[in-house]
């Protein structure tokens, strides 16, 4: 099921950001040969969001946007601090900390072994309300992980915000809450796919297949080798981003 945006801007800006993502080719749909992540989930379809740092207009604008979404969802004066997470959520946490006026540190996937911040860069924004940036997401796993150093370290992490969320794999937003971790995103493969319709970026063969596999992930997964449901991802013990 699609999700709903919450306002008309919401609407225009995962547009926005999903005509970008095709234009710099950060899109690929591959049904023929799926993708498989680490969590072991088969996919038509992969976002490569790194592309962004190349192009200088583009990242421009999805910063903007990042900027303004947080505003308008969590206020403009409310957020203390911007931590991007190790690696790809670095680069997008400084643009995005520049634009809100915020210091800005970034958190490491491990620990490095020493040091009292041994796995918060920068410096830890104890006690400040903290917003963790990275680029996407799948099933959240990661971001629940870096959160939890944040707040290991002292810092008030209650907010996380990523350029694209797949919002189609089971659970994440349920395992975002329990962890009272509020998640904001700019697009999904649903905003993607009706940007599709403008223009033929891709086969209706291939756009078809993405289709089946957005109505029901866990059964296009399963049928193709990958795991079939959030439960068998958890006991597995892995997670993706």
């Amino acid at each position: 099921m699609a999700i709903q945006h919450a306002s008309e801007w919401d609407r225009d800006a995962a547009l926005t950001t999903a005509r970008i993502l095709l234009e710099i080719k950060a899109v690929n749909f591959r049904p023929e040969e799926p993708y498989t992540f680490t969590s072991g989930w088969k996919s038509p379809v992969y976002i490569d969001c790194r592309r962004i740092i190349y192009f200088p207009r583009a990242r421009k604008t999805i910063c903007d946007l990042a900027a303004e979404k947080i505003g308008r969802h969590i206020g403009y004066e409310t957020i203390e601090a911007v931590a991007g997470g190790e690696t790809a959520g670095i680069p997008f946490a400084a643009w995005i900390a520049d634009r809100m006026m915020t210091p800005m540190a970034y958190v490491r996937k491990k620990p490095k072994g020493f040091g009292r911040n041994a796995q918060i860069e920068g410096d830890v924004p104890e006690g400040k309300r903290t917003i963790l940036v990275e680029d996407l997401t799948t099933d959240g796993g990661s971001k629940i992980r870096f959160a939890q150093a944040l707040r290991d370290a002292g810092a008030i992490c209650n907010d996380t915000f990523v350029v694209f969320f797949y919002g189609v794999f089971p659970g994440a937003f349920d395992t975002m809450k329990a962890m009272n971790l509020n998640l904001l995103h700019l697009c999904t493969w649903w905003d993607v796919l009706e940007v599709c319709r403008e223009r033929p970026y891709f086969s209706e063969e291939a756009l078809r297949e993405v289709r089946r596999f957005l109505e029901d992930p866990m059964a296009w997964s399963k049928a193709r080798g990958g795991i079939g449901s959030a439960e068998e991802a958890a006991s597995k013990g892995i997670t993706a981003g």
